[in-house]
């Protein structure tokens, strides 16, 4: 399988455009956070000759097609089988404390949509899985299976904004007690069966879009995961250093809005006369609000369409 048969990275230019000045030094260091196939990682090694780069990942499949794609720029690729909230050990553990560029694609990834017994895709019948790491950890029938309805209602308000959540919870927990939920068909019609016929003529999406969403989300921890990971990047980067996140839901881009804003404001008393430098902003945004792939990108990566990129640059050290 050629990966990039498979996988268009987005916002491809444009990522690489962003971290570019963090980057064009002899002694650069990049974490690609988010490997995946490694469509970034090689784009970024064949523009910065001198770049060493650290990729994680959660997904063993995706490790794997990433190295044998990057296996050409030699030990100057190190791949750690890791979820982003390891970012700051990952980098120690191969001997490096500051980094000079650091990438997010958050989100799903287009092997784990495509494969599809891995579960991910609503459309596609398969195993309940849905989990990025697949050698360990809660699938997605074992929520199905085990949580009350309490709990079921509560990941998909939260993580799905599902308005329909208490519905579907119930529609889970009575269907579950004739029948295990094991696969993805077996979930999607207990939804639409729950889904009256005059909200699925007024729904935006399929019935079971937002619900295999906050599942997905629950399995894998991503949010929790993800409200770790960005300030533990930030403070790996040296004044000069970049970071750029891409994500793909409101939940995801919500959070990452809140933690730039808070590394891009002042530390300042509102009533001291003059900004200390003590006091002055660690890091300043690159790109204006949420930046979305052009009207071009989408019609070429239909994935690039929910696509929202922010930036930031680290502009002085933390405080002693």
């Amino acid at each position: 399988m050629n990966p990039r048969d498979i996988h268009t990275p987005v916002l491809l230019e444009r990522c690489v455009e962003l971290l570019a000045p963090a980057l064009d030094r002899d002694d650069a260091v990049i974490v690609d956070a988010t490997e995946g196939m490694g469509g970034h990682s090689e784009a970024l090694l064949e523009r910065f000759p001198h770049a060493r780069l650290i990729g994680l990942d959660r997904d063993t499949d995706a490790l794997r097609i990433a190295g044998e794609r990057l296996s050409r720029f030699g030990d100057r690729v190190q791949l750690v089988h890791t979820v982003y909230d390891g970012i700051s050990e990952a980098v120690a553990s191969v001997g490096v404390s500051r980094v000079h560029g650091i990438l997010f694609d958050l989100g799903v990834s287009s092997l784990q949509l495509d494969e599809a017994d891995r579960g991910f895709a609503y459309a596609q019948d398969a195993p309940l899985d849905m989990r990025m790491d697949q050698t360990s950890g809660t699938t997605a029938a074992d929520i199905v299976a085990g949580y009350g309805e309490g709990d079921l209602r509560r990941i998909f308000e939260r993580y799905g904004e599902e308005k329909l959540a208490g519905r579907y919870a119930r529609a889970i927990i009575a269907a579950r007690q004739s029948r295990p939920l094991l696969r993805s068909s077996d979930l999607v019609d207990v939804l639409i069966a729950a889904t009256p016929a005059a909200v699925q003529r007024e729904k935006s999406g399929h019935p079971a879009k937002r619900v295999f969403q906050a599942l997905r989300i629950e399995v894998n921890r991503e949010l929790a995961a993800l409200e770790a990971a960005i300030p533990a990047a930030l403070e790996l980067l040296p004044v000069g250093g970049r970071i750029v996140v891409l994500s793909y839901q409101s939940l995801e881009d919500r959070l990452v809005k809140r933690v730039f804003a808070s590394a891009t404001a002042s530390t300042a008393p509102r009533d001291l006369p003059v900004e200390l430098p003590e006091h002055a902003p660690r890091f300043r945004l690159l790109v204006r609000g949420a930046e979305l792939a052009s009207d071009e990108e989408r019609a070429r990566n239909p994935r690039a369409t929910p696509v929202r990129l922010r930036a930031a640059e680290r502009v002085r050290e933390a405080a002693a």
